[in-house]
């Protein structure tokens, strides 16, 4: 008997997700109540691509999971980056190395970069910032000819130390000067906005700059550029709409609250545009990434 497509659909899914007893190994605190979070889940490291996020459980004595998006991966441990909201992370922010935390993950659909576009604009913004650092980190290490320009906003402390970067970008202003140190090490141009007055920062949205740099580009080298987002739902409304402006392909990783992760409640489901109309598709397991020009804003 011939397979229907929600079968041939589960089935590409299995052994994809796993569930394993992770480990704090470090805890890293910055201002704004933000915390970086280094796990050991060997099984979810192995498999993780850039966009794909886990599902933590955050006390023993709230049964509910968190969804959160994967910032970097080693061989055995992946590291995530987010801020107190609400009882569970704030409960999960008093975990200490050596910590048991459960891990379910990886899940979800990730960034699919296209080689015939190494120009790839990364726009993150707040806790949208860890996906565009995983992407970043897979193009630097891939064989392909990639250039990544990274923007990226944030109206608390930046969860790092910013650094004034030695990388000229065409486009930027000189005195839009800081950067994210670990981007920057890699040898990947950073540039960083805010609303807050911060040294060395654009002081407007990411997409204004990222405008400034995309007009800078010949038509030719346009037509080699990609965009890739993540953040508040507001900011990826503005990218696709960017993105159209300049007639550029644009993937975004969706934010929504969700309970089960794993496409089971369908209590995370957007309305996207598809060749047969609009349909419903749950960010956890159809995402999160989604074509920006499919979402129905």
């Amino acid at each position: 008997m011939a397979l229907t497509a929600a079968q041939r659909k589960a089935r590409e899914k299995r052994n994809t997700i796993f569930v394993e007893d992770g480990e704090v190994v470090t805890v890293d605190t910055f201002p704004g109540e933000q915390f970086i979070v280094r796990i050991r889940a060997p099984k979810c490291a192995a498999a993780a691509q850039p966009g794909s996020f886990v599902h933590l459980t955050c006390d023993a004595s709230l049964p509910m999971r968190r969804p959160l998006s994967i910032m970097r991966v080693g061989d055995d441990w992946i590291e995530v980056l987010y801020k107190i909201v609400g009882r569970g992370l704030r409960l999960l922010s008093q975990k200490l190395p050596g910590d048991a935390v459960s891990v379910l993950g990886p899940i979800g659909r990730p960034f699919r970069p296209h080689p015939e576009r190494p120009n790839t604009l990364l726009i993150g913004g707040g806790v949208g910032i860890p996906p565009m650092v995983f992407l970043a980190d897979r193009l630097r290490r891939d064989d392909g000819e990639w250039r990544p320009f990274a923007v990226l906003g944030s109206e608390i402390p930046f969860p790092f130390e910013t650094q004034k970067s030695r990388l000229d970008v065409p486009g930027i202003p000189d005195d839009v000067d800081s950067a994210m140190p670990l981007l920057e090490a890699w040898g990947i141009p950073t540039r960083l906005t805010s609303l807050r007055g911060y040294p060395g920062c654009f002081d407007g949205y990411v997409t204004v700059l990222a405008d400034a740099w995309l007009h800078e580009l010949p038509d030719s080298e346009l037509a080699r550029t990609e965009v890739f987002a993540c953040g508040p739902t507001p900011m990826l409304r503005a990218v696709a709409d960017l993105a159209a402006r300049h007639d550029l392909p644009c993937q975004v990783s969706l934010e929504e609250f969700m309970a089960c992760g794993v496409g089971g409640c369908a209590g995370c489901a957007v309305k996207i545009v598809t060749p047969e109309g609009e349909a419903m598709k749950r960010v956890c397991v159809d995402g999160p990434v989604f074509d920006a020009a499919s979402v129905a804003w």
